[in-house]
């Protein structure tokens, strides 16, 4: 599994260890990573999904995840959340 939030899209980052005599070696900043299962209130099912705690945090703060991923940019999101993306549009387009 890559380490790459499937909602946001943050993924590592780079930067130095640094240690108490300076010397600097490179090292890797990795997303907090969480399986997590999100309700869909317009699909009325559920979806698991791979996503960072701030992601979490966020998805919390803008009422659900079909909020968030009417909001969300379509290049920051993996194949799969795209898909319960369009079927959320397509659903609240039929009703």
């Amino acid at each position: 599994m890559s380490r790459v939030c499937e909602l946001s899209g943050k993924g590592p980052m780079s930067g130095n260890n640094v240690s108490h005599a300076n010397n600097k070696t490179r090292r890797r900043f990795l997303p907090n990573l969480n399986d997590v299962t999100l309700m869909s209130d317009a699909l009325g099912r559920s979806f698991t999904l791979r996503i960072a705690a701030a992601t979490l945090r966020t998805v919390d703060h803008r009422g659900g995840l079909d909020a968030y991923l009417e909001r969300a940019k379509d290049g920051e999101l993996s194949p799969k959340a795209l898909k319960i993306k369009r079927d959320i549009e397509k659903a609240r387009a039929a009703a």
